[in-house]
């Protein structure tokens, strides 16, 4: 069994993020003994959507104004198409971002959330995947973009699609466990 508790997770969303990138991870990490946080735009539930209907309701623990990124081991930034979009019109999503890969802390972000990492310019260089239709993005950005199942960079993670998430939850459980044992 997994041990991860002394991580601490921090998950960043927003409306239209898809449900079972968010919940599934947070679920897997949580199984695993990690403390997650999930911080957003407000306090407010947030909506989930799955294949395009609206689904599950979450309501955040903190706003992105009050994330103090010295407190979190790793990030997790779920897709759908409207979560990512909105997060990267949002300076302290992109902030967070960037501390986060400054501090060579584990980010991982899948399906539409390398958008973020686009935005807050962390690509150049880096091997990532993404869901298709932003592979243009990260390749402009200086990414070099593959087709896998998960793709981990040095403390950077991407996966591509939900029917990834067990390769995406093994890949932040395994980093965030040799990141522990190295502490």
């Amino acid at each position: 069994m997994t041990d991860l508790a002394n991580a601490r997770v921090l998950m960043i969303a927003t409306d239209g993020f898809e449900q079972d990138e968010l919940f599934k991870p947070r679920k897997a990490l949580i199984d695993a003994g990690a403390v997650v946080t999930l911080a957003s735009i407000t306090t407010d539930p947030i909506r989930g959507e799955k294949e395009g209907e609206k689904g599950d309701s979450i309501t955040p623990d903190i706003v992105l104004t009050d994330v103090d990124t010295d407190d979190y081991d790793a990030l997790v930034i779920p897709g759908g198409v409207a979560n990512p979009d909105k997060l990267r019109t949002q300076g302290r999503a992109v902030q967070i971002v960037e501390e986060f890969m400054d501090d060579d802390k584990i980010v991982a972000a899948i399906c539409h959330g390398p958008w973020l990492l686009v935005e807050a310019d962390v690509v150049d260089g880096r091997k990532v995947t993404s869901w298709p239709s932003i592979r243009t993005d990260l390749v402009n950005a200086g990414a070099e973009v593959v087709d896998e199942q998960v793709v981990v960079d040095g403390n950077l993670i991407t996966s591509r699609k939900p029917d990834d998430l067990p390769a995406f939850n093994r890949a932040i459980i395994e980093a965030l466990e040799e990141q522990l044992a190295a502490a």
